[in-house]
């Protein structure tokens, strides 16, 4: 009897299992069993590995093959198995020592000719590989750089079976002929998933700022800018309320650029979710920049939260872990589906539930609503141009719901742009880059009064947190605890007003938040004035 072993890993979601791959070839009528709890996907293999070894000049061997998958109870899904099942089968056919196999976890899809492929979720699988005390790994060449992102793992990169049985047999590596200049590399091909394009408003992974994406475009709307900074700072949804071409998808794509760079540990989480997916772009193994995703609204709930057949995918939300989700139009979503992102929200991941598995994505995003106030999308408190019924008012503006809305920290109502906003000479506000150093400055001080805690953003602090251990000035609250008695504020909405009165005074450079701090708090979220400036830098 020969016998061999190797190890690959199995993801569910972004978490990863380590799976011992094992191989066992003994005398009888040639065959090939898998067994350990295969895909469809990966039973294909068989036939993928054996053409791969046979056209990579090793010998397939003539004996009954057993390979089997363990632990046999966790699913295994995709091709990402092949590179191992290939070794630990060379490896007991003694064409590869055996023991060189044991400590070493290998990545990758062959193809026939013995070319290996790169598969999606590298980095998670790397992680988990780390994490169980693995020390070597095997990868794509072209994945390499993902790969090597993981601190105290040494990467080897193949580009086919060939190169790397010669490496572990310590054999002269063979060279591999380039790709033509100017073509695809079609180790890339069908990595990305389908469906994921500019159509999608899911190929935005990064907000890179330029001069054609300015906050200093948007005239005017000296409320809804503020509202965009405080969100920046703090981490606060926020809903954008007002009639077409008033400037709230402007604002919405501006807001990203706002964003502070995201740090190491937040650009691997971002990273590993958009490995899984498919949708690392070509040549940035890392992620650093907060992502922005938009997609349409007639998307459906699975694409929003996650789902698919078999294993779930990730959705909207995990996309824009650590960035800004963008629901324009909001109203004409389905109800339903803006319903399903509550949970995400208030907890910051989302679990799906499927018969394959349960699994769970990091969720931790930045939602920003905008939408019309009524079908028409003229009606306002100031005019009467607006020429729906009341009925078909209350229907429209019902689409969004109570208890989503109260999760929502700030809610602004965007006026229409004046002639003389529009025209006058020097119309232009503050440009993005200055915004920016303000935000930088605020998430600075806020680090600094949350070191030592799980919490990065003031968004994230739990009410009861904020209730004894980050207190406002004393009777700085007085106003937002009379609005909670008359039924204006719910027990979520008071604590998010002192969430963003927190956020207030760190832009300002409070110690503590006072009573114009928290004024202006709820005045981002009720839309009712308290006498205070709007703007930021009249604050300071």
């Amino acid at each position: 009897m020969a016998f061999a072993r190797t190890c690959s890993v199995a993801l569910v979601g972004v978490e990863g299992v380590v799976v011992e791959v094992q191989a066992d070839l003994e005398p009888g009528v040639a065959a090939f069993t898998l067994v350990g709890l295969p895909d469809k996907s990966l039973t294909e293999s068989r036939d993928r590995v054996r053409a791969a070894v046979v056209n990579s000049g090793a010998e397939w061997p003539q004996k009954k093959l057993t390979v089997g998958l363990s632990p046999a109870s966790v699913p295994k899904a995709g091709s990402g198995f092949d590179l191992a099942v290939a070794c630990a089968v060379l490896g007991a056919a003694e064409r590869i020592d055996p023991r060189v196999l044991a400590d070493i976890v290998m990545i990758g899809e062959l193809g026939l000719d013995g070319r290996v492929r790169p598969v999606r979720g590298i980095l998670p699988a790397v992680l988990a590989a780390a994490d169980a005390g693995y020390e070597q790994v095997v990868v794509p060449e072209c994945a390499a750089a993902e790969a090597a992102l993981v601190p105290g793992v040494s990467v080897l990169g193949v580009r086919s079976l060939r190169q790397l049985i010669a490496v572990l047999a310590e054999e002269p590596v063979p060279e591999e002929e380039p790709d033509e200049l100017g073509r695809p590399d079609p180790l890339l091909a069908g990595l990305r998933v389908p469906g994921t394009g500019a159509a999608t408003g899911m190929h935005s992974l990064v907000a890179q700022h330029d001069s054609e994406h300015d906050l200093a475009d948007v005239v005017g709307q000296t409320s809804a800018r503020t509202a965009v900074e405080v969100a920046a700072a703090g981490g606060h949804h926020l809903f954008l309320e007002g009639p077409p071409g008033a400037g709230k998808t402007m604002l919405a794509e501006r807001l990203p650029a706002v964003l502070p760079t995201l740090t190491r540990e937040e650009s691997l989480e971002v990273t590993a979710v958009h490995s899984v997916a498919g949708l690392l772009p070509p040549g940035k193994p890392l992620i650093d920049i907060a992502p922005y995703c938009a997609p349409h609204h007639s998307a459906t709930m699975q694409s929003l939260v996650g789902g698919g057949p078999g294993i779930a995918r990730p959705g909207a939300v995990s996309l824009a872990h650590r960035g800004v989700l963008f629901l324009d139009e909001a109203s004409e979503f389905h109800s339903q589906t803006l319903d399903a992102l509550r949970q995400p929200l208030e907890s910051g991941h989302v679990v799906i539930a499927r018969s394959a598995g349960v699994v769970r994505f990091p969720a931790r995003f930045l939602m920003v609503l905008a939408a019309n106030p009524c079908p028409c999308g003229r009606f306002s408190q100031r005019d009467a141009l607006c020429e729906c019924p009341p009925s078909a008012i209350r229907r429209y503006q019902a689409r969004l719901s109570g208890p989503l809305l109260d999760r929502v920290d700030l809610r602004v109502e965007i006026d229409p742009v004046t002639r003389a906003q529009l025209t006058a000479p020097g119309a232009r506000g503050e440009s993005t880059a200055t915004v920016a150093d303000r935000v930088r400055a605020a998430r600075e001080r806020t680090a600094a009064r949350l070191t030592g805690t799980p919490w990065r953003t003031n968004s994230e602090v739990p009410g009861r947190e904020l209730r004894s251990r980050f207190q406002a000035v004393s009777g700085a609250m007085d106003e937002a605890e009379r609005n909670l008695e008359r039924g204006v504020l719910t027990a979520r909405g008071i604590d998010r007003v002192l969430r963003v009165a927190w956020t207030v005074a760190d832009l300002v450079g409070h110690d503590r938040p006072d009573a114009t701090d928290v004024a202006l708090a709820l005045q981002l979220r009720t839309g009712v004035p308290r006498g205070v400036p709007m703007a930021i830098g009249a604050l300071t």
